[in-house]
């Protein structure tokens, strides 16, 4: 994938500052999750290409956050 491939969505992904704040490891995250640490990883980073929304689901409710709060749309000024 090519730089500009991870510059193609404008979607940040906040998941590291998500579980610093709750003392949360990737790990455990995947684990009460039920997805892999390799998918979990790709979303992490900024590479996903979708999500589903019942993952998206099972994350806000296990980080008990809102969507809004694990994404948001990065402005091109």
């Amino acid at each position: 994938m090519s730089p500009a491939d991870l510059e193609e969505h404008g979607i940040a992904v906040h998941l590291d500052r998500l579980l610093a704040e709750r003392g949360m490891t990737l790990t455990e995250l995947s684990e009460r999750v039920g997805v892999t640490i390799v998918n979990l990883s790709i979303l992490k980073n900024g590479r996903a290409r979708a999500i589903r929304f019942s993952t998206l689901t099972k994350i806000c409710e296990t980080l008990e956050c809102q969507p809004g709060d694990l994404l948001s749309c990065r402005r091109e000024d």
